[in-house]
């Protein structure tokens, strides 16, 4: 596994409104990834193309998407889509073609001191869920936002929509909203080193499984409708 960094000063993006960026030879769109790195170690080249994204019914902040000066604001640009194409890493081919996508993102000038964050692809949809300590001024409160995809129907979890933690630790958690019930939990990590910022600087290291086993529970009214493990999910958890 490799850490590659790449210098800020090379990135171009367009009108900030979608999320394709140029980075020092590699491109990032709704349309696919091209990627042309050679450094010390590694060279990293290949295409990978996407079909129709799937987007949320709504932002997946909600109301806090309004709110100034908040430390970090996720965005979920893709549920689900397909993937086609192949990556070679120092010569070795990787295939994606009949795969599946998700794309989302975050901007802000710091991460979230304690948070736990998941996703993990479903047949035609997709489950992410992020609990963390949010500072709003002189006071902190525990903010959650997710949703679940599954049968064609979005359910969406939020601090917005009244949800709250039951119980969360040993890198699992568990949050309510009305009769929805969603609990998460990591079963074997494959942690790697990845950068977040620090008040602007990207100084600190958290630990990110970006492909692990993971289990997803969810009911609605006490009737289960996803109960799985799966391998293809990835978790953060530093609480």
């Amino acid at each position: 596994m490799w850490n590659i960094r790449l210098p800020y000063e090379k990135l171009t993006r367009n009108d900030g409104i979608n999320p394709d960026i140029t980075l020092d030879g590699c491109t990032f769109s709704e349309k696919g990834i091209h990627l042309d790195v050679h450094q010390e170690g590694i060279d990293l080249v290949g295409d990978i193309s996407f079909g129709k994204w799937l987007p949320l019914r709504s932002n997946i902040m909600g109301p806090f998407r309004l709110v100034p000066f908040m430390q970090c604001r996720h965005g979920v640009w893709s549920a689900w889509h397909t993937v086609d194409g192949s990556i070679s890493i120092n010569g070795r081919e990787y295939i994606f073609d009949g795969g599946s996508g998700y794309v989302e993102g975050d901007r802000g000038y710091s991460f979230p001191s304690t948070y736990i964050w998941t996703q993990c692809i479903l047949d035609s949809g997709s489950v992410m869920l992020s609990v963390a300590d949010i500072p709003m001024g002189l006071f902190h409160f525990t903010g959650i936002i997710g949703f679940i995809i599954v049968d064609g129907v979005e359910y969406r979890i939020a601090t917005y929509n009244g949800a709250k933690v039951v119980e969360i630790g040993d890198n699992s958690c568990t949050v309510r909203q009305g009769d929805m019930l969603l609990t998460v939990r990591l079963i074997r990590k494959n942690a790697y080193p990845l950068y977040a910022p620090v008040n602007g600087a990207m100084d600190r290291v958290i630990r990110e499984s970006a492909s692990c086993l993971a289990g997803y529970t969810f009911s609605v009214a006490g009737r289960t409708l996803l109960d799985i493990e799966s391998n293809k999910a990835s978790f953060e958890y530093e609480w």
